[in-house]
């Protein structure tokens, strides 16, 4: 990606502000017209008023002017911008937000959380500084240096010219050391990324690393990714502290030309005492702006370089589209149908399920079962698109999925899983999440039938309980029971319960067991199982081995099999319950 293409997408986002940006400039321009009448009214002071004494109040007051007209220019100005630039940088984070929400669950299996903190945060707030800082002194000062040029041309020509002439020699230094911001400022943003990634890996984490007595590892490692920001900054540092120099350089030739050309001049009489000393502070009144400037094309690098890892990621489309035009899917209401299906994540090179084909009549409970590994997660989270089928189709009566909206068939779709994902709000809240809606008493009703309501009329602020990160306040039993209550709410006709109740104890289960039954009913529900004897009810039991079919039937018919598939993994789990419990101390 160019400069010239990335810079323009980015300022963009700010033609939506162009008003806002046309008063700036009216503001700039003030400012610049101020700064200039300033360095002219030096050359009226020492050839007019030190001589006559009747204009030094008017002279006075003339400069107490100029003053507020620049410093009016100034708030202007630098306040117009700053507000373009915090419109811009939140119209960029909102994008960049609803880009990655939008994308396939594939996305998130190759990025860390942290990773996509870093682009929401660090690279969109280095991109701040330069639409809201950057861009105005390099506007602002542009004006201002065209003024002050242009009092410097109508003093002298050839002087003004004699001073400008080491001006091209700065070029190249800046063109460089611009080239070297940029490429330093990615890896600086690398390693804050790194950084990031690091502490949310941590904090997620935080009771495997207490258990394990790993907070000094994992301090070791945030230290070293630190270390490594550390140096990186370091490196940027050194690029833009070599600008100063640069320009004080650059400043004193000019002077020291300007200085031995005008004492001629003088001399001569084509230059007064005033136009020489007004020609003089002009010069000095340029090296501000142009110090700025000069630390401009370093910023703008900086910001090129973020603004290069944002595109990136805006640029990266999600791999399940939604065909223009799609229309809605229609109320489900006979079958689902898989069709020969076939996946394989493409990280991995592999085929993971092959050739999958059944029906589910609505109204019916499918369990799908098999060893770890075998593909039964996978196989449900192709029916809400989170991926789409490498070979064959899903119809849900009769209408592959791939050609309706995404938001029309997740709405007839309720989930649970053994991960139970809850949000740091209140209980309500987390409940009517699929439904934002619901009245108080609809979310009550929900909770009823879950047999959620019994422990949230026992917390301190019943359903406006606020249940911390990841629902971390609750039990699991609780957590489920609340994500049952979610999805019962949200009454959708078509249900995936995946391992809903492997990692809880037996009175938890039986609660949670009881919550599902009354979630099922009337409901067309896949159901992936760790426990067999939980789906002795279903319709009917898929078992999948090594990504294919191998049987399908009830559980009588397929216990009837001894040597069949289900009847060995149904075997296996009566003997490991036959096993002497080990007895826990209880928490």
């Amino acid at each position: 990606m160019n400069d010239p293409h990335t810079l323009r997408r980015l300022f963009q986002y700010a033609r939506p502000y162009r008003g806002r940006l046309a008063w700036a400039v009216v503001g700039m321009l003030v400012y610049a017209a101020g700064s200039a009448g300033l360095a002219w009214l030096i050359r009226w002071i020492f050839d007019d008023v030190l001589r006559n004494q009747e204009h030094l109040a008017l002279t006075g007051w003339t400069i107490v002017g100029l003053y507020l007209l620049k410093g009016l220019g100034s708030y202007a100005s630098t306040y117009l911008m700053a507000s373009v630039g915090q419109r811009v940088v939140t119209d960029l984070r909102n994008d960049l937000y609803r880009h990655i929400l939008g994308q396939s669950a594939s996305f998130f299996s190759q990025r860390t959380t942290g990773q996509l903190m870093s682009r929401l945060n660090n690279d969109v707030g280095q991109v701040q500084q330069a639409v809201s800082e950057t861009a105005g002194d390099l506007a602002r000062e542009s004006i201002a240096l065209v003024a002050y040029g242009a009092l410097l041309f109508y003093y002298d020509a050839w002087l003004a010219v004699f001073c400008f002439i080491s001006a091209p020699l700065i070029v190249y230094p800046l063109i460089r050391l611009g080239q070297r911001v940029r490429r330093t400022t990615r890896r600086s943003q690398e390693a804050l990324e790194q950084l990031s990634h690091v502490s949310v890996e941590a904090f997620t984490g935080h009771r495997i690393v207490k258990a394990f007595g790993s907070e000094g590892t994992e301090a070791e490692k945030f230290a070293r990714a630190g270390d490594h920001l550390y140096r990186t900054n370091m490196k940027v540092t050194a690029a833009l502290s070599s600008l100063p120099p640069l320009m004080e350089v650059l400043g004193g030739v000019a002077m020291a030309g300007a200085l031995w050309y005008g004492s001629r001049e003088i001399a001569t009489g084509q230059l007064s005492l005033g136009e020489f000393t007004s020609f003089i502070a002009a010069l000095f009144l340029m090296y501000g702006p142009a110090k700025k400037l000069s630390r401009v094309n370093a910023s703008l690098q900086q910001a090129i370089a973020a603004s290069e890892r944002i595109f990136e990621m805006l640029d990266t489309h999600t791999e399940v589209k939604e065909k223009p035009g799609a229309p809605a899917l229609a109320p489900f209401r006979r079958a689902i149908e898989f069709r020969d299906v076939s996946f394989g994540y493409e990280e991995l090179n592999t085929r993971t399920l092959r050739g999958v084909s059944f029906t589910v009549p609505a109204g019916q409970m499918v369990a799908i079962v098999g060893r770890s590994g075998a593909g039964k997660t996978t196989l449900v989270n192709l029916l809400p698109r989170f991926y789409d089928v490498s070979a064959g189709s899903i119809l849900i009566d009769g209408v592959d999925i791939r050609d309706v909206t995404l938001a029309s068939l997740r709405s007839q779709i309720g989930i649970v899983t053994q991960e139970t994902v809850l949000f740091d709000d209140t209980v309500a809240s987390n409940i009517a999440y699929g439904a934002p809606g619901a009245s108080l008493a609809e979310i009550e009703s929900a909770a009823r039938v879950a047999h959620a309501h019994e422990f949230i009329s026992a917390l301190p602020r019943l359903y406006e309980t606020l249940i911390g990160e990841r629902g971390q306040r609750l039990s699991g039993g609780q957590r489920q029971r609340v994500a049952i209550a979610r999805a019962l709410l949200k009454n959708a006709p078509i249900l995936i319960l995946d391992e809903a109740t492997s990692a809880l104890d037996t009175e938890a289960e039986r609660l949670v067991q009881d919550a599902l039954a009354n979630l099922m009913m009337n409901r067309t529900s896949f159901v992936i199982a760790h426990r067999l004897s939980t789906i002795r009810r279903a319709d009917a039991i898929v078992v999948i081995e090594r990504g294919r079919i191998v049987e399908v039937g009830r559980h009588d018919e397929l216990l009837a099999r001894p040597s069949g598939a289900y009847a060995l993994l149904y075997q296996m789990q009566l003997l490991e319950g036959r096993k002497p419990e080990r007895r826990m101390v209880p928490s």
